[in-house]
């Protein structure tokens, strides 16, 4: 930029009278106070000393629900916060309630699922017994298997959780409604997980997820995986929730179990965890969670897509699935009698009958 002598000249008496204004108030050349230390506006969180015990009160953990607070069942965001408090005869504004909120060692945090519902006293014990039982099988070189249902997916052009590379601008297009198309139904994920091969199967039913379609999954890992793996085997160990399709309660389970215990001719051995804790069941976090990760951003447009994206389901340390569609059509709401229940040969553990139990083939 080109200045002219009249511009210089305007500069060079600028600098001169900063340098006099420093020299006459005895302090550095480039200190440009205007105003004395500790002149000015006080920050309202010095002014305002009932502030801070009025924003605790809004941020009481009883709060949200409670008919008594002035927020009521509203979201206490930064904004709603700041207009509370305004109308509590507060001057305050969002940007300073929320530096407020950090000065108090409050954050943004979302729900944590830790809590599993009421601890049964003998939960603990149920975890050794389970443990124990899968250390004697592997140590004989028996199977053992952790079973259940993956949640329910409905088949179509629906908004999958997660994100895949696409080329930029061009995200894969979904409904923005996920209403259920009858036409192409859903697809109910059973799975079986082989603790000792880290293997596992998945049958994808179409209709319902009941005991029938358990142990029918159960019977086809068998059939195409299990005796292969196990060709010495005189026993079979189901670790299950206690809930669902294979629930410790259900008599449909332990008859259908009875069924294939005659047809394949094992020993079957259960243990149920224990209500409230099937994250502890190794399916899981072992095979489910690696088949949701593996479809993430993916459209399950028909029930072939899921049988695939779980079928090609690997991990680095050695997963390997295989998934086939069931195209049975189970019944829901059978009821077995107290005598065909009866006829179950059932035997309870001494520790927990209910949770622990063996299904014997009628020949033995």
């Amino acid at each position: 930029m080109d200045f002219s002598k009249c511009d210089i000249g305007k500069i060079i008496q600028g600098i001169k009278a900063i340098k006099h204004q420093g020299a006459s108030t005895g302090k550095p050349e480039n200190s440009m106070r205007v105003r004395r230390p500790g002149g000015g506006r006080k920050p309202v969180t010095t002014t305002d000393r009932g502030l801070r015990r009025a924003l605790e009160k809004l941020l009481g953990s009883n709060t949200r629900g409670d008919p008594q607070s002035p927020l009521r069942w509203t979201c206490k965001s930064g904004r709603q916060l700041a207009e509370e408090l305004e109308r509590q005869g507060h001057q305050v504004t969002h940007p300073t309630v929320i530096g407020l909120l950090h000065d108090m060692d409050y954050s943004l945090q979302a729900n944590r699922k830790i809590k599993e519902g009421a601890d049964h006293p003998d939960r603990n014990e149920q975890f050794e017994h389970i443990s124990r039982k899968v250390k004697a099988f592997q140590r004989r070189s028996q199977p053992v298997i952790s079973v259940d249902a993956k949640k329910k997916e409905l088949i179509g052009d629906f908004k999958q959780t997660g994100r895949e590379w696409c080329p930029k601008g061009t995200p894969v297009q979904v409904r923005t409604h996920d209403f259920p198309d009858p036409a192409r139904g859903k697809a109910i994920p059973y799975g079986v997980y082989d603790l000792t091969n880290n293997e596992g199967w998945v049958s994808v039913g179409i209709n319902h997820d009941t005991a029938e379609f358990a142990v029918e999954t159960i019977r086809r890992w068998w059939e195409e995986m299990g005796c292969q793996s196990f060709p010495k085997a005189t026993e079979l160990l189901i670790t299950a929730d206690s809930g669902g399709s294979n629930g410790h309660r259900s008599r449909l389970w332990k008859f259908s179990l009875q069924g294939l215990a005659n047809q394949i001719g094992l020993k079957i051995r259960v243990c149920h965890f224990p209500p409230g804790t099937s994250k502890w069941n190794k399916i899981e976090h072992r095979m489910f969670c690696h088949i949701t990760q593996n479809w993430r951003g993916q459209p399950l447009v028909s029930r072939s897509v899921v049988v695939n994206l779980i079928g090609n389901t690997t991990t680095r340390t050695g997963l390997s699935i295989r998934a086939k569609l069931d195209k049975k059509k189970y019944a829901t709401g059978i009821k077995i009698t107290d005598k065909e229940l009866a006829a179950v040969n059932l035997k309870k553990d001494k520790f927990h009958g209910d949770w622990n139990y063996s299904i014997l083939p009628e020949k033995l």
